[in-house]
């Protein structure tokens, strides 16, 4: 089973609806932990409590896992971390999108509507260029106001907010990076951007469903191989 590490419901809807596209014949199931998020907003940025947290959350649904997405970057980190001493694999959604950024070219403008997820995406990019022996700029903008939309159920709203930053930063860098799912939305509004405006959820969860594939086929041969009692 495929299990969707959330912070936020909202993102249930998003990646549903790209389970039903992409892969509707795997198993799926989402598990939402939304307080998490509320404590890495409460501190600003990932820290050892939420480390405890997520740690506490594997250890006791350990069972139900077999392999993991988390779909919230603001503790993609963490969550990658934190699984490092469970049997099973756990992704982080924002991975695939920032490798793509740092293919694409050297000024990154990274777009968050929340101050929390701007860090370890920063961090996340920096990693990905290092080892890629890359010097980037990444600029980090806070899309002020966004995120209340988004509270009140007002899709629309959150997306036109965002979409006015998306024209602000495309005069000046070589990509836009969306830094949580939730704000694909904006990039649909920007289809012919002149400038790539990079998003998680697609990108992430197809990367996840072919590990997915090739995991759980290991292991099943690797169960079928094993002498029965």
């Amino acid at each position: 089973m495929l299990t969707l590490l959330h912070t936020a419901q909202s993102n249930v809807a998003v990646f549903d609806a790209l389970w039903q596209e992409l892969a509707p014949d795997i198993e799926v199931q989402h598990l939402v932990a939304d307080d998490i998020l509320q404590e890495a907003r409460d501190a600003g940025r990932a820290n050892a409590k939420l480390n405890y947290h997520v740690s506490e959350i594997y250890a006791t649904l350990g069972n139900r896992f077999e392999f993991v997405l988390c779909t919230c970057s603001t503790i993609g980190e963490i969550a990658e971390r934190a699984s490092m001493r469970y049997s099973f694999p756990v992704l982080r959604v924002d991975r695939p999108m920032a490798t793509h950024a740092i293919d694409i070219g050297e000024r990154v403008a990274v777009l968050a509507t929340l101050k929390s997820t701007l860090e370890p995406t920063r961090d996340l990019l920096k990693s990905i260029a290092q080892r890629s022996g890359k010097s980037v700029y990444i600029d980090e903008i806070l899309c002020v106001g966004a995120w209340e939309f988004l509270e009140k159920g007002d899709i629309s709203g959150y997306a036109q907010a965002i979409a006015r930053e998306i024209d602000v930063y495309s005069r000046s860098h070589d990509v836009i990076v969306l830094a949580q799912a939730s704000m694909a939305v904006a990039a649909e509004l920007r289809p012919d951007n002149k400038v790539p405006v990079l998003s998680s959820p697609r990108t992430g969860f197809e990367t996840a469903v072919a590990q997915y594939r090739l995991y759980h086929a290991a292991q099943q041969k690797k169960n079928a191989l094993e002498p029965t009692a």
